[in-house]
């Protein structure tokens, strides 16, 4: 009886994990307006640095999304990274080839923008110039490189069934990763191996706590949830060398864990203006730096004050981007998995292709 009833939990967890939480949208939308606002406020010089902090909250739900929607399943490398570059490739080329041709057109909008050619190849194939770090034509899109990196360590995972073996290997892989900076001196794999990809890992255990862990008391979760939030407060007080994994990686996974957990204990009454910034989270993140040059230049020769600029930036940038994901991201997205779809009842697909 006690294996019958841990077998229906389980199966709980399951179909819990195909639909669609809640919380995991709302940290989605929030994670890409504070990088918006973090953006701003360093053009305007207005400290805002936690907003940082929202590219390692992405970091963690990615490794969160990936664990639950391949627990239990039969999903297939090549499956897997499929629908990652589905989802992926097709806007971020967009966003890449519009950067580019705002470069060519008005190169002194936008500073410390390399906007050469070879950059935009290596941009489109997730290896851009690197100064000082990653720096792609889409200058946020160095965060779209470790999630190739990570997809690809994880796809590999997907050979194995068993969930124990496939989250050791994932696991062990980002830290050995981490440590092989050490023993080869050569500035891209110091570049794709920091430290930062361990939030993927973390990520991964919070996912696997999700679907196959005991519950957590909602006092824990709310625990969890306030030192997230004072950690990430109080983080301008930290010493400015303390690698971003830890300055900001451990409290966005903190919030993470206390966010699902406490989803999973109880109903949470959907938002529908929160999951629409949840699911419009990519574009946001994609167009905003782009739009907010656009929105620079123009409120310059408005004559409207200075001190007006940010608000009306923030605003107008996270506008833009809403739009933008309801008239460019979703068509594209249809036209993707329509094609898709197309190929693989088409049994010529891909000896014609």
């Amino acid at each position: 009886m006690k294996t019958l009833v841990c077998i229906l939990r389980f199966l709980a967890h399951v179909r819990r994990t195909v639909q669609q939480i809640y919380t995991v949208q709302y940290l989605r939308g929030i994670a890409a307006i504070a990088v918006l606002v973090f953006h701003v406020s360093e053009r305007h010089n207005l400290g805002f640095s936690v907003g940082a902090a929202g590219v390692d909250l992405f970091f963690v739900i990615s490794g969160f999304i990936m664990w639950i929607t391949t627990d239990g399943t039969a999903m297939t490398p090549g499956h897997f990274v499929q629908k990652r570059v589905k989802r992926v490739v097709p806007l971020y080329w967009v966003v890449t080839f519009a950067t580019f041709a705002a470069l060519l057109v008005k190169p002194a909008f936008f500073f410390n923008h390399d906007g050469s050619l070879q950059n935009l190849l290596g941009s489109l194939f997730f290896l851009p110039h690197l100064q000082d770090g990653l720096h792609p034509i889409v200058v946020q899109g160095w965060t779209l490189t470790y999630e190739m990196v990570f997809y690809l360590v994880f796809s590999l995972t997907l050979f194995f069934r068993e969930h124990t073996t496939r989250l050791t290997l994932a696991i062990g892989s980002l830290c050995i990763m981490c440590l092989s900076s050490l023993l080869l001196d050569w500035p891209y794999l110091r570049a794709l191996t920091s430290p930062v990809i361990l939030e993927f890992a973390a990520g991964l255990l919070i996912g696997r706590a999700f679907v196959r862990g005991p519950d957590c008391p909602t006092w824990v979760c709310i625990g969890l949830a306030a030192v997230a939030l004072i950690c990430l407060a109080a983080a301008t007080a930290f010493d400015a060398d303390l690698p971003r994994a830890i300055r900001w990686g451990v409290p966005s996974a903190l919030l993470v864990l206390a966010a699902v957990m406490w989803e999973r204990r109880r109903n949470v009454q959907p938002s529908s203006m929160l999951l629409f910034l949840g699911n419009a989270s990519y574009s946001i993140y994609l167009w905003h730096v782009l739009f907010g040059v656009a929105i620079v230049a123009l409120l310059l020769r408005s004559g409207i004050p200075h001190w007006a600029f940010p608000p009306i930036e923030v605003a107008a940038a996270l506008g833009l981007s809403l739009i933008a994901y309801v008239y460019v991201e979703k068509p594209l997205g249809r036209v993707i998995n329509r094609r898709f779809q197309s190929r693989r009842r088409d049994p010529l697909a891909t000896s014609n292709a």
